[in-house]
């Protein structure tokens, strides 16, 4: 006969689970699923950040570094949309890209690729923190128009930045 498990975390639950790391009993609520098996949240919660080994001051770099590159990238896109016009889409498009990538090329080794989920976020933030003063520049210039360029280089830049950060693989 077998001996009846009590979850550790809900001691009046009985289960049959347990963690493959560590070996206690665990309920259905109290699992999760990796691909080696089950595992409580504890176990996959140490092993989540085993991978994040950012330092606190990575979160200030991350963020100045993107903020000022940003800043200089949609001042850019500010100056040449007084003039391009109806090519101003495709301009618009091309720089928000290669800018996010280029963003991405020069911040990763200034943080020394350290990791972590709030970083990725917070190098995102600094490409829409560095497009407020030249959206601000624009709104009281009168020039309207324009906001919709500074908006397709955020809405591209800031994802591409935070993806190619973070080291997710599009194909």
């Amino acid at each position: 006969m077998t001996e009846i498990l009590y979850c550790a975390n809900h001691p009046n639950v009985e289960t049959l689970l347990r963690c493959n790391r560590c070996e206690r009993p665990i309920c259905t609520k109290c699992a999760v699923k990796t691909p080696t098996g089950y595992r409580c949240k504890e176990c996959v919660r140490t092993q989540q950040k085993a991978f994040e080994n950012a330092a606190w001051y990575d979160y200030l770099i991350g963020f100045g570094v993107t903020t000022i590159l940003s800043l200089i990238v949609s001042s850019i896109i500010a100056a040449i949309s007084f003039v391009a016009g109806f090519f101003m889409w495709f301009i618009a498009i091309a720089v928000a890209a290669g800018a996010g990538i280029l963003i991405a090329r020069i911040v990763l080794p200034v943080l020394r690729r350290r990791r972590s989920r709030a970083l990725f976020l917070v190098t995102a933030a600094g490409v829409v923190a560095g497009v407020l003063p030249a959206v601000l520049f624009l709104l009281f210039s009168g020039n309207l128009f324009s906001l919709i360029w500074q908006g397709i280089y955020v809405f591209t830049a800031a994802p591409t930045v935070f993806y190619r950060i973070s080291g997710i693989q599009l194909r």
